[in-house]
């Protein structure tokens, strides 16, 4: 079973945790950069006024071919209760072409989220599992249990 995650992180936290997800299943890495500079407060308030009006953005060529994989496992932060506007650009150029999907997200709280409703509306799959990290558990290192969990529920599936 070949597994691909797909990321964005404007912080690193979203990284961390691909990261992890990664060293934990074998699978391959493909972080979406964006072609926006998005850092300090103007890149924050404009990244959270693109995700709210769910907008596209302008992202970098991809390396790895969704195609060449079972599953693919989209990771995003969430920004104004929703996905970012590159992974949202990835999803659209990529439509109809996942076979299996799993979702992450990583954001200020844990409170239970419209994001995967959305990833699901707009892939039209269920995923095989979701995982909800907030940014202080991934500060902390709290999370290896919590990935596990994820990851048993992808392969029973």
């Amino acid at each position: 079973m070949s597994i691909l995650i797909v990321y964005y992180s404007r912080t690193g936290y979203t990284k961390k945790i691909a990261e992890a997800i990664a060293r934990a299943s074998g699978a391959d890495l493909e972080e979406i950069l964006s072609k926006k500079n998005r850092k300090g407060l103007f890149g924050y308030l404009k990244s959270g006024k693109e995700a709210a009006r769910k907008e596209l953005a302008e992202i970098e060529e991809v390396k790895k071919n969704v195609l060449e994989y079972d599953i693919v496992i989209i990771g995003t932060p969430v920004w104004v209760g929703n996905m970012t506007s590159p992974i949202r650009t990835y999803l659209n150029n990529n439509l109809g072409r996942f076979k299996q999907v799993a979702f992450f997200s990583t954001q200020g709280s844990i409170k239970d989220q419209k994001v995967f409703n959305e990833l699901r509306e707009i892939l039209g799959k269920d995923p095989l599992s979701v995982l909800k990290m907030s940014t202080k558990e991934v500060s902390k290192g709290e999370f290896n249990d919590k990935i596990d969990k994820f990851l048993k529920e992808i392969k029973s599936n």
